[in-house]
């Protein structure tokens, strides 16, 4: 199992889009005027705010550059979110040159903090050896302490390492406890890893009917290994009954978000199907991608 580097656009679509969410309730046309107030008074949770606000758009015009300016004022008062997203910024380009080592050291003061999604970021920027020396066990060391306090994406990262033997020893066991805490919060990829790990029957007794369970739960998220995987399952009547239509549908999807080998398998189990049986299964595939893609 290969890790596939996500670090920036996770932590960014976590900062950038969940956090907002807190100032869901502001009622711009009145709390905006209070929170420039305060943030212009030294205020760092109205800077870091104002800075969300300008990342987001939210109640303001979106601008990068005055997202970093106020994250940064907010940072620079020792605020661990605000470090955190002077990290992302840093590592995507977002108002402010890319550089990766920026990022690293505003992702270590947040981390040592406490802050569990930058302690997981560092711990990605240690393993890809983005912005610092490539250091497994230091890692290792980060992904740990951010998966102890429940971050389901460190937890599939701490999964990867103990499945690979990457700054641990190698212990299937251990990667199926990580990839089941992620795959339980709805983490794609750990379903997806989870259900490998059921299929081949590595840290946990083999078991077909399980691996379709999470295969199918990856699937459903629009993880198109997982979606050519189960394909295959149809395809094959493994943890489920054999049926070539549901092995087409699964297949088309893994191709149209990019699967390479999923094209080839889909011709092979058209070439099984009625006509009708085809054109039922193709219509489905489409309401399903186009469902799955809104």
């Amino acid at each position: 199992m290969k890790s596939v580097c996500t670090m920036p656009y996770r932590l960014l679509s976590t900062l950038f889009l969940g956090i907002p969410l807190l100032l869901g309730n502001i009622s711009f046309a009145g709390e905006l005027e209070d929170i420039t107030f305060r943030a212009n008074q030294g205020d760092a949770s109205a800077q870091f705010s104002l800075g969300l606000m300008y990342a987001n758009g939210r109640g303001v015009p979106q601008n990068d550059k005055q997202a970093f300016t106020w994250c940064t004022k907010a940072a620079n008062q020792g605020d661990a979110i605000a470090q955190g997203m002077l990290g992302v910024m840093y590592a995507n380009g977002r108002g402010i040159p890319q550089d990766d080592k920026q990022a690293v050291m505003w992702f270590t003061k947040a981390a040592i903090q406490g802050d569990a999604i930058a302690q997981s970021m560092l711990g990605s920027m240690y393993e890809e050896g983005k912005g610092v020396p490539q250091d497994d066990k230091q890692a290792v060391a980060w992904l740990t302490k951010a998966a102890n306090q429940g971050d389901a994406s460190a937890q599939f990262s701490l999964g990867l390492m103990y499945a690979n033997g990457r700054g641990v020893p190698q212990n299937d066991k251990q990667a199926f406890t990580w990839f089941s805490k992620a795959a339980d919060q709805g983490e794609a990829r750990a379903q997806y890893s989870l259900g490998v790990m059921y299929d081949f029957g590595r840290g946990i007794q083999q078991d077909d009917n399980q691996a379709v369970a999470w295969y199918t739960k990856a699937a459903n998220q629009g993880a198109a290994p997982a979606q050519y995987t189960l394909g295959g399952m149809y395809a094959n009547g493994r943890g489920v009954p054999q049926n070539d239509k549901q092995a087409y549908v699964w297949f088309s999807l893994a191709a149209a978000n990019g699967f390479s080998k999923a094209g080839k398998s889909r011709d092979v189990v058209a070439s099984k199907l009625t006509h009708k049986q085809l054109s039922e299964a193709q219509q489905l595939a489409k309401v399903l991608f186009d469902v799955k893609n809104q």
